[in-house]
């Protein structure tokens, strides 16, 4: 008899777990919100290799900090703008020659492609506007004759076509940490090259 009344009230409150179970189930299920009805905010420190420079085909580092807000249009689509302002100006070596980017903006539309449940691969197209400026020191001296031709506006051609292509992984609940390269702009004026590295964080929300 003792074991017949633990057995029959264990049937008696099955039905009442099986309930709990599919209640709570479905209520993470609505407390999750699917990638495509997300935004993002990101901030990274961005290197800017500038390549090409001149007839020598010089090559110069400057940096810039760079605001990422974008958001998924699908699962695996995103848009985003970034906007990003020059800290350290690059100087080109061996002269007196010293290219700035001031600030940029950029649009970009993507794809990123889940490696696992924490990380994602991405890459995206988009343009870019870039105002900056050159400064040539001692523009008589030898070492500075390469140079002697750019005007002090850099780049020449203001907008042009930019990629990315990067990697992310999750290390907390919806912030990611970044890695990504690509090309930031072709000044068709000077032919300088200009190739962004950056790192930092994204938040989803």
């Amino acid at each position: 008899m003792n074991k017949v009344v633990p057995t029959a009230l264990r049937s008696a409150l099955a039905p009442i777990y099986l309930f709990a179970l599919l209640a709570s189930q479905q209520a993470l299920a609505q407390e999750t919100t699917p990638r495509a009805d997300k935004h993002y905010i990101g901030l990274l420190a961005t290197a800017i290799n500038h390549r090409t420079i001149g007839p020598t085909a010089e090559r110069a580092w400057g940096s810039a900090a760079t605001l990422v807000v974008g958001g998924h249009i699908t699962d695996l689509f995103h848009a985003e703008l970034r906007a990003g302002g020059g800290y350290k100006d690059a100087e080109v070596p061996d002269s007196d020659f010293t290219l700035a980017v001031d600030y940029f903006a950029s649009w970009y539309i993507g794809m990123h492609y889940p490696l696992g449940e924490y990380a994602n691969i991405y890459g995206q197209f988009g343009f870019s506007y870039i105002h900056g400026e050159a400064t040539l020191e001692n523009p008589d001296a030898d070492r500075n004759v390469f140079y002697r031709s750019f005007g002090e506006e850099f780049p020449d051609s203001s907008f042009s076509t930019s990629w990315l292509a990067g990697f992310d992984i999750e290390v907390v609940d919806d912030t990611f940490l970044v890695f990504e390269g690509g090309k930031l702009f072709e000044d068709t004026g000077s032919e300088v090259n200009s190739f962004q590295f950056s790192g930092g964080f994204r938040y989803e929300f």
